[in-house]
């Protein structure tokens, strides 16, 4: 029958509608992909999250590292941190990062990596070639001919026609397999104040020492042998890790074929066993329909539920957050209580639920993060960790302006204009 139809059209037609199949076609295979990569959550729990840590881990398909010791470094402190570890590295640095710029940060770092591999230190570098494609050709240059391993992940070539929208975009740093970084901070000199000018960005990270070094030693090697086909191996990489502290960290970073990668199942089941209150600190706030369901139902159970994003005035992606004022109004109906902050770019990606249990990493709360990219999340068990986060939450709401939803229900109609073309573009990403 279809052999008939073709035949009964011109050869032009014909390559049309052969054309126009296709793509339909594709269009489901994408559909197909995305619907089975976001489906809807559903969790009955009573109890504290404190008893739930080997739950959190399995249904994240990861792994509980118990006595380690996590340091909080905020702002340019932690750079301070990382070069420091890097300087005094005795057999292996292994950096990954999704944005790097050109500048004075990125100029140091490179001072740092080329000085350790003339050392005879091994060093690695890989960078997301979308978000690196500012570096600069001075700087790959300078890490190649010292001998440093310089990777750009999916870079723009018809042989990753498919996975090009697929970034990297964890940021860590692995020092002889013993230490570990990880948190938001990107190589862009913004990134090296103190979050208090319009021109700064606000971050978070943490410098972990114990048994969790493997685990992220781990996801640094997961892009690096799908880029490069290399496995390390022996001590200079995964050394025996012994006790050193008392915090629990698991980590969420797995991206399973076919079902929802871990870093999206840990946030929202979180949310929903969350018992007395929740604190989000995050840049790219666009929770979809179920998360939004999620966070209003924490509300209405009692749960003291706090969200802070960067104004559009202060964010570096002006666009991205007018597509999240889209649905603040629900949040706020469901009581949801919401900040803007307005110094500069906050950009820390943190979660703490009931003062017991706290997220850190590179994940936005969005789609993007949730499905497509590849990201870390540490949950960190440790009530001295999430108090100190909880505490920087209170600190920054005083440059905060809380939205309130009577006033928001009647922001401007160019406002809301721009909230829902900006929010229909980025649907369509």
């Amino acid at each position: 029958m279809s052999d008939g139809f073709l035949a009964t059209l011109s050869w032009p037609s014909a390559l049309a509608f052969v054309f126009a199949l296709l793509i339909v076609v594709q269009g489901l295979v994408i559909w197909s992909i995305r619907r089975h990569r976001d489906p809807r959550l559903v969790i009955d729990c009573e109890a504290p999250i404190t008893e739930l840590l080997p739950s959190l881990s399995g249904l994240t398909q990861g792994t509980i590292y118990e006595g380690n010791v996590v340091e909080l470094l905020e702002n340019g402190a932690f750079f301070d941190a990382m070069f420091e570890e890097i300087r005094a590295a005795a057999c292996s640095v292994h950096f990954e990062t999704f944005l790097w710029k050109d500048g004075v940060l990125g100029t140091h770092l490179v001072d740092a990596l080329v000085e350790r591999r003339r050392a005879g230190v091994p060093v690695r570098v890989l960078v997301d070639a979308d978000g690196g494609k500012k570096m600069g050709e001075a700087a790959s240059r300078r890490l190649r001919e010292a001998g440093c391993r310089l990777e750009m992940h999916h870079p723009r070539h018809v042989r990753n026609i498919g996975v090009f929208n697929d970034r990297d975009h964890r940021k860590l740093v692995v020092v002889d397999g013993k230490v570990a970084l990880v948190g938001g901070h990107c190589i862009v000199d913004g990134w090296l104040g103190e979050g208090r000018e319009c021109d700064n960005v606000r971050d978070l990270g943490v410098r972990l020492r114990g048994p969790i070094v493997h685990a992220v030693q781990a996801a640094f090697s997961e892009n690096w042998v799908e880029d490069t086909g290399e496995l390390f191996v022996g001590d200079a990489v995964f050394p025996p890790l012994n006790r050193m502290g008392d915090v629990a960290v698991h980590v969420a970073s797995i991206k399973p074929e076919g079902s929802p990668p871990a870093v999206k199942i840990l946030h929202h089941l979180v949310v929903c066993i969350a018992r007395q209150r929740i604190r989000i600190q995050n840049p790219y706030f666009l929770p979809d329909s179920e998360a939004i369901d999620a966070l209003c139902k924490a509300a209405k159970r009692g749960v003291d539920v706090r969200v802070m994003v960067p104004s559009a005035e202060a964010s570096d992606m002006p666009m991205v957050q007018h597509a999240a004022h889209r649905n603040f109004h629900l949040l706020l109906a469901g009581g949801v209580r919401i900040f803007e902050y307005q110094k500069c770019l906050l950009h820390q990606k943190v979660m703490t639920v009931d003062g017991a249990w706290c997220a850190i990493g590179s994940s936005n709360f969005d789609d993007r993060s949730f499905e497509t990219n590849d990201e870390i999340t540490l949950g960190l068990r440790d009530d001295a960790l999430a108090a100190q986060l909880d505490a920087i939450f209170e600190r920054d709401t005083r440059d905060c302006i809380e939205l309130q939803a009577d006033a928001w229900a009647h922001r401007g109609l160019w406002h809301r204009c721009k909230d829902n073309v900006f929010y229909a573009f980025n649907e369509l990403l």
